[in-house]
């Protein structure tokens, strides 16, 4: 299991922060796993799956 921190995290998706914490917020998007302090991160396989969903929903349309 691999923990991936924001800027990974918006190469990942393309997203930005707000667009990002908007989709948590609403129940869209993985939840932040904390880190310690004020650091978050987010599982690199549940991010990957969030991606593929969004892929097999685009071809299914």
């Amino acid at each position: 299991m691999r923990i991936i921190r924001i800027e990974s995290l918006y190469n990942a998706t393309g997203l930005g922060r707000s667009t990002i914490y908007k989709y948590i917020a609403e129940g869209h998007f993985p939840k932040s796993v904390s880190l310690g302090g004020r650091a978050v991160g987010w599982i690199e396989s549940e991010v990957q799956d969030w991606i593929m969903a969004r892929i097999k929903e685009r071809d299914e349309h």
